[in-house]
């Protein structure tokens, strides 16, 4: 009982999760103890042992309701799952040695400091309906960012191998001058190994497709996504106003026929 009220108590566990995310930084020095890994097998086993203690006294499905807590599952099923493998199995006797690099999602514990966030659950909330309505815009951009560099690996493979070779490096690069981070370099090596004119089109054609796809583009997305992500969820507070409205149409109604009459 006394246990139950300790993993049920927020703060406990907000503490806890702070004090295993510093284990976990400390873990990734080349001459950490071993005394640190069973510290977060402790702290693995703490968490598990609060899922399964919050789903028997919530109810699973309660549980799994909020995104938030669907996270925290995940991350401490992929912890626990690695943990397992750390200790029961030898890369050096194990043909599937490379299961132990699950060693390294153990950083994903790290993401639980998100329930430490104030009205994280809101953000989450947040984030989801702004993918939710930018989804269409998103979609567009990378069909754009597709056509654009299948078109620039046809037109500069040759003249920049280094950087348009193939359609994926091409999608890389292209991606790159969208970003607005070092554009100039790319057409600055092509007109290097170009001709006058070529060098003068060239450097025209990655001006346009900066400005279309990332000062237009990047903009318009980033727009309807931080747009999305501020306004509040007014679909119930709606509801009630039309409701309210009926209403009230319907006294004035009332009462106007009461005067005719």
């Amino acid at each position: 009982m006394c246990m139950r009220k300790i993993l049920l108590n927020s703060k406990f566990i907000n503490i806890a999760i702070i004090a295993n995310a510093f284990v976990v930084f400390f873990q990734e020095f080349s001459d950490s103890h071993l005394f640190l890994q069973y510290v977060d097998c402790f702290f693995t086993a703490l968490f598990v042992a609060e899922v399964i203690i919050k789903s028997i006294t919530y109810g699973i499905g309660y549980y799994t309701k909020s995104k938030l807590n669907l996270l925290d599952l995940f991350v401490i099923v992929i912890s626990a799952i690695s943990i397992v493998i750390m200790t029961f199995f030898d890369s050096e006797v194990v043909s599937f040695s490379f299961l132990t690099s699950l060693r390294v999602l153990r950083l994903f514990k790290s993401f639980r400091l998100l329930k430490v966030v104030p009205n994280m659950d809101q953000i989450v909330s947040g984030v989801n309906r702004a993918v939710k309505t930018s989804y269409v815009v998103v979609l567009s951009f990378l069909i754009l960012l597709f056509i654009v560099s299948v078109f620039t690996c046809a037109l500069f493979k040759d003249i920049a191998p280094e950087y348009f070779d193939n359609p994926l490096s091409s999608i890389y690069s292209v991606f790159r001058v969208f970003s607005v981070e070092g554009w100039y370099e790319i057409p600055d090596i092509i007109a290097s190994r170009t001709s006058v004119v070529v060098a003068f089109f060239s450097k025209i054609y990655f001006v346009i497709i900066l400005f279309v796809g990332g000062i237009l583009g990047m903009s318009l997305i980033n727009s309807i996504f931080v747009d999305a992500m501020v306004s509040d969820n007014n679909i119930e507070l709606e509801k009630e106003v039309r409701n309210l409205s009926k209403k009230i149409e319907e006294l004035t109604s009332v009462i106007n026929n009461n005067k005719s009459n």
